[in-house]
């Protein structure tokens, strides 16, 4: 099935200076777009994991993660197909609250369990994890009040199941 669509891809990498650069060189030499970026720590000292999301084609994709495979930094890459992986992310809302729009900002951080972080005598600021989806809903319903200002982190992902992207399987709370 081709067709462009966000694809959301799982890097394992070795911490080591200039991996980033590369992994996201690649990309570039392509003439894509990265929509969304995240590294951080895994559970294994020395090496990190990476979560891509780009906007393309299946086959130049397919060109891409060959391509990453042959990274000497890079350990694993996982593509996670639509609805197979648990995705989040964090974003942080400065919005305009004066009057009773303070009041119906908090009702609707508590329709989405969200947090209220900062307040000022004019402003609030929410701190909402989640989905996408549920993030750019939760931005569309505040943008009616006036955004200040809004910070986004990439998108994280781990595959539903009991495997890891390393392919082991994982042991159950029962086996201990």
């Amino acid at each position: 099935m081709n067709g462009v669509r966000l694809h959301t891809i799982s890097v394992l990498v070795e911490d080591r200076p200039g991996v980033l650069t590369r992994v996201a060189g690649l990309f570039a030499a392509r003439g894509y777009n990265i929509d969304s970026l995240a590294v951080g720590p895994t559970e294994t000292p020395g090496i990190s994991r990476m979560t891509i999301v780009v906007n393309v084609d299946e086959s130049p994709l397919e060109q891409v993660t060959k391509q990453l495979n042959k990274l000497v930094n890079v350990i694993k890459i996982l593509e996670h197909d639509p609805g197979t992986a648990v995705e989040r992310e964090l974003m942080l809302v400065k919005v305009r609250a004066e009057g009773d729009a303070r009041a119906r900002i908090m009702e609707l951080a508590d329709v989405f369990r969200v947090g209220i972080i900062d307040v000022t005598a004019s402003t609030l600021t929410v701190e909402a994890s989640g989905g996408p989806e549920k993030l750019e809903a939760l931005r569309e319903l505040l943008s009616e009040f006036g955004i200040v200002e809004l910070s986004r982190t990439g998108r994280i992902a781990l595959a539903r199941g009991e495997r890891g992207i390393r392919e082991r399987v994982l042991k159950s709370a029962r086996s201990g």
